[in-house]
């Protein structure tokens, strides 16, 4: 192998030095500027909204655990069983 026919062989595909381009043109200055769909701003403002609401209703927990203390809190097993099967129905994406 010779190496001192680089040069030729550089010549034959076009490689060598980088040549540098004339007239090129700048791009203007300006700011990058981000916009946000009106689709975006709508779950922006829904995740706002769930964040702001409380995890659990007081009023009702309050109810039930006076419900309970005072021994009249009664749920029935069939009512139970209807809304555990479901709830396991909707999860396993059979409803």
């Amino acid at each position: 192998m010779r190496i001192d026919a680089i040069s030729q062989i550089q010549q034959v595909y076009g490689v060598g030095k980088p040549r540098k381009t004339s007239n090129t043109s700048r791009v203007s200055s300006g700011r990058d500027a981000v916009e946000i769909s009106s689709i975006g701003k709508d779950i922006q403002t829904a995740k706002a909204a769930v964040k702001a609401a409380p995890d659990m209703r007081e009023n009702k927990v309050a109810e039930l655990k006076k419900q309970i203390q005072s021994g009249t809190y009664n749920v029935s097993g069939e009512s139970f069983a209807d809304k555990l099967l479901a709830k396991y129905n909707e999860a396993a994406g059979l409803v």
